[in-house]
């Protein structure tokens, strides 16, 4: 997959609110799907839904512990928010020289 279809992936990933708070809260550290639901205020099979954007864009990685297979634990995986963070930077990057370029411009004595 090219590095421009998993970015559009991401963005599509994050376009949500409460997924944007899923990827706050395993932020901080891997958790439950019963805690998600319960931190970001949703039922479970809502919840689930976002899960599996998630899952589906790349950002979140499901495991079960050995002890139970019917918990499923939640984390990030760092690699699609550190590509989308660098593609930030470009893009600030970009931004900032073509405002310096403009900014050059329009202070130039006539």
């Amino acid at each position: 997959m090219t590095n421009g279809k998993r970015l559009d992936r991401t963005l599509a990933a994050l376009a949500d609110p409460h997924r944007r708070r899923v990827v706050e809260l395993l932020g901080e550290h891997p958790r439950r799907a019963g805690e998600l639901a319960e931190a970001v205020g949703l039922n479970p099979p809502a919840l689930s839904r976002h899960l599996k954007t998630l899952k589906e864009g790349g950002l979140i990685d499901e495991s079960h512990p050995t002890f139970d297979a019917r918990v499923r634990i939640y984390r990030l995986r760092p690699a699609p928010m550190s590509e989308l963070k660098e593609w930030l930077e470009r893009t600030e990057r970009l931004w900032s020289e073509q405002l310096a370029a403009l900014k050059d411009y329009l202070e130039r004595p006539e």
